[in-house]
């Protein structure tokens, strides 16, 4: 078996070192703590003097691992290699899943990225084995499924690049989505810093029954808490509902926890995880957990008397909960299945659906695909296919091979189901249609966790919903939103009309056990040193780091505003996935997609605004803000509530920073969006009076005063000057800390670490 770094002595470790530290924390807070909690403070560097005081403290933590996909892997090296070191402080991975373009299929869709990636594949792979890095090749997996099987552990804390890390809660880890210089500073062995979280718990009881899955424990949480109710948040699931879930069926919620803002999302260790640790040829992990299990659940007074530990509390009882479908382009806008039908009258969606997609890295564990192919067998015996496209994207090789052998794939295709490559596909845009013109509306049906507009196809028209896989797969024989399977019929081969029945209950892991798969992992070599990693010069897709230049002492005078974002800006809009993907380790290339999906909030068009130094109007937002780079001006991007929801991508900090921006001035924003734009030398700012968003004109040019004097706690001062000469000043706060401010002085986080 290919060496594997989560060995039983790296969990023991992490265990006696957790129980060490809370020996400090309890003496230091007098106080019971919650499953989070302990595995959050366990993790603490200097558990004596750190400051501990939930929403305003700055955590120091020691994580155990680093996880990294090749989409964001590839500046998080180009990074981790301009910072001079010669090795990985903690174990580390690569996984080769975003890349892969779904088109025709599984194979055929292999190759293609194998083709036209290998200039990407070949960097990561030498990177990887130059600096101690494990890499799992393309086709090995989705990276949070693959996480899940090979390395995550109860109690272990982990950061990745990717804001779905937390898919790992679901196997009780601290696992959090990061950007890539969060990533740099563990692998060159600092320690990570993050805002000290405040806490949600979601109380379950009863048990799931039905067509209801773990998927609807999180729509609903997303429609109770919102996009940013966990903003800053850990959500911790408790109550004896848990443990009537399976391993999988967690990391379904804690997955989608990303979808609230939320730090992490966590599930205590219980049976089923012992289940799935031993089903994935880690009895020995099971055997440790079992012996430390008084660190891997709260403690009793929580579980009894959980008011006084939380700052918020959501009761959710199984035993009632409805299947539910959220969307379009929101993850919050929730309806259970049997009012389906009236919003798409009411709202006027399509209600012919044009795709179905089950799969993702949030469903396409064993569990999740057996209960899809349960529903599926149903409409076979009746001879019933699919009446739209049904596409199914297994979550690794592992899974891939076992329902195979199992039965469950042949059963998809059976109902006209196509089988793409153990990969994101779609579900982060890479997807090519050729059933669809863009610009056309129409409307899909998902079991992903995303569904902002343009996520998936790159049609802003096209609506997308989520669910559960086997309500995914129910639509897909309705063929219309206009459906309840809970109650409506389906027609028959034979003219005859029939009512799907409930997916029978699935195991969670396969009777026979999974077929294993190490299929595309390479172990880092014994001789990195002599391993070379090379750029062509002429490459378009990859290209070392130049370092970003230092503040230059001077307050920021008159800059031009470059974009006024009206409503969401998410990642999504400031840095597009899709075909930009093949450019995420060119920075300047890459640049040329910034900001083209925001609003302009003087306009209503996304992509596009106004040019102050040439008055022209429909620029694109890259070329204007090239153009004031050309001419040595800093520019400042004016942003709504939850400025940079979504993906943690740091290309949505690194692009607005390589092209001149000096501040964002928002309402609010998503903590990894903040945080990365504090690493790159980025002013994340905030109105204190939300209502001088308004007073920001079009040909509005903003001062910030202040910087001087730049210290933790103390407002800056931003003046709006208008063209007919009028000032208006107003406060803006921020939320750096004397270290932060060290990278913004320096020009980057990078800069100190390299330094």
């Amino acid at each position: 078996m290919p060496r594997i770094e989560t060995t039983p002595e790296l969990v023991r470790g992490t265990y006696e070192k957790v129980r060490q530290n809370l020996e400090i924390v309890r003496r230091r807070l007098g106080r019971p703590l919650t499953y989070a909690e302990k595995i959050l403070l366990g993790h603490l560097d200097d558990p004596e003097d750190q400051e501990l005081t939930p929403g305003d403290s700055y955590l120091a933590l020691r994580p155990d691992r680093v996880a990294m996909q090749d989409a964001t892997a590839q500046m998080a090296l180009l990074q981790f290699i301009s910072s001079g070191r010669d090795e990985t402080a903690v174990p580390s991975s690569v996984h080769c899943d975003h890349l892969i373009q779904a088109y025709e299929g599984a194979d055929e869709d292999m190759e293609t990225a194998r083709v036209t990636n290998r200039e990407v594949y070949d960097f990561l792979r030498s990177a990887s084995a130059r600096y101690g890095i494990g890499f799992w090749g393309p086709g090995a997996g989705i990276i949070h499924q693959v996480v899940l099987e090979k390395y995550a552990y109860p109690g272990g804390m982990m950061i990745g690049t990717d804001s779905h890390t937390p898919n790992a809660g679901g196997l009780g880890m601290f696992a959090c989505g990061v950007g890539g210089a969060d990533a740099v500073d563990v692998m060159a062995g600092f320690p990570w810093e993050v805002l000290y979280p405040k806490l949600v718990g979601v109380r379950l009881t009863g048990e799931l029954s039905g067509w209801s899955a773990p998927k609807d424990v999180i729509l609903k949480v997303c429609e109770l808490l919102t996009v940013k109710g966990g903003t800053n948040r850990v959500v911790e699931y408790f109550g004896p509902g848990t443990r009537s879930l399976s391993c999988t069926g967690k990391a379904t919620i804690t997955n989608m926890g990303a979808e609230l803002g939320a730090t992490t999302s966590i599930f205590p260790y219980d049976e089923r995880m012992e289940l799935y640790l031993k089903s994935t040829e880690r009895e020995a992990l099971a055997d440790l957990a079992n012996e430390f299990a008084d660190l891997l659940g709260p403690d009793p007074e929580v579980a009894n008397e959980p008011d006084g530990f939380f700052d918020e509390i959501i009761e959710i009882d199984l035993s009632t909960l409805e299947p539910h479908i959220v969307g379009p382009h929101t993850p919050d806008l929730a309806r259970p299945v049997s009012k389906m039908e009236s919003d798409v009258k009411e709202n006027g969606y399509p209600a012919t659906l044009t795709s179905c997609l089950i799969g993702s890295c949030t469903n396409s564990s064993y569990e999740d695909l057996s209960r899809a192919a349960d529903v599926a067998r149903q409409a076979s015996a009746r001879g019933v296919k699919a009446k739209t496209r049904l596409w199914c994207t297994p979550g690794s090789e592992q899974v891939h091979k076992t329902i195979r052998r199992d039965g469950q794939l042949d059963a998809l295709e059976e109902v006209g189901a196509i089988v793409l490559a153990n990969a994101c596909g779609p579900c982060i845009g890479q997807w090519r249609r050729d059933d669809i013109e863009k610009g056309v509306p129409n409307s899909i049906l998902t079991s992903f966790n995303r569904n902002f507009p343009k996520r998936n196809d790159g049609n802003p028209e096209t609506l997308a919903f989520i669910s559960s896989p086997e309500i995914c797969v129910a639509y897909a024989l309705a063929g219309t939103l206009a459906f309840n399977p809970l109650t409506d019929e389906i027609e028959a081969a034979d003219g005859s009309r029939f009512k799907l029945d409930p997916p029978a209950p699935a195991p969670d892991v396969p009777e026979q056990g999974f077929v294993t798969s190490h299929e595309g992992y390479l172990a880092p070599p014994d001789d990195p040193g002599d391993v070379q990693v090379e750029i062509s010069p002429e490459s378009e897709r990859l290209a070392f780091l130049e370092p970003f230049t230092p503040w230059n002492g001077q307050d920021f005078e008159q800059l031009p505003l470059l974009l006024k974002a009206k409503g969401k800006c998410t990642t999504d809009h400031i840095s597009m996935a899709g075909p930009w993907l093949r450019f995420r380790g060119h920075l300047d290339r890459i640049s040329d997609n910034m900001y083209i999906g925001a609003i302009n909030a003087f306009t209503g068009k996304a992509g596009e605004g106004l040019d102050q130094l040439s008055d022209e109007t429909g620029i694109s937002f890259p070329k204007i803000a090239r153009h004031y780079k050309a001419e040595g001006l800093h520019w400042v991007v004016v942003g709504d509530e939850n400025y940079g929801e979504g993906s943690s991508r740091e290309h949505a900090a690194m692009e607005p920073r390589h092209l001149g921006c000096a501040a964002v001035i928002a309402r609010s924003f998503a903590r990894i969006a903040e945080t990365n734009l504090k690493k790159q030398g980025v002013l994340a700012l905030t109105f204190v009076d939300p209502a001088d968003y308004e007073k920001v004109g079009e040909q509005t040019r903003i001062s910030i005063t202040g910087l001087t004097e730049l210290a933790e706690d103390r407002p800056l001062q931003a003046i709006l000057h208008q063209p007919d000469g009028s000032t208006h000043t107003f406060p803006v706060a921020h939320s750096l800390n004397d270290d932060q401010i060290g990278w913004f002085k320096a020009g980057s986080a990078l800069n100190v670490l390299r330094d």
